[in-house]
């Protein structure tokens, strides 16, 4: 499922107010890691991320990591904050704009 652009905006504009739900830490994305940000996609379908220091191909390696483990799309990435979204097939929690 790609996301359209007004999608997107709406996402975006939806995790403004959030705060991050899943700190990476020294070792950065890890199997746990990438369990537990499951888990929190399963519960809330829109996480915000803090991602470990490192430069900007270090941050998208992560990133890379992530949404590849757990089917999550990135909506929004600034710095060291990425926001991912993946439906909840079974209970949806956000209704998108077409």
């Amino acid at each position: 499922m790609s996301l359209s652009p007004t999608q997107r905006r709406y996402l975006r504009s939806l995790a403004h107010d959030l705060s991050p739900v899943i700190l990476l830490g020294n070792k950065g994305a890890t199997d746990a890691v990438a369990k537990e940000l499951g888990n929190a996609l399963d519960q809330h379908e829109l996480v915000k991320v803090k991602l470990s220091g490192g430069d900007k191909e270090e941050r998208q390696a992560q990133v890379a990591f992530l949404t590849g483990e757990t089917k999550a799309e990135t909506v929004q990435e600034i710095g060291h904050v990425v926001v991912l979204f993946r439906r909840n097939e079974q209970d949806p929690k956000l209704a998108l704009p077409r």
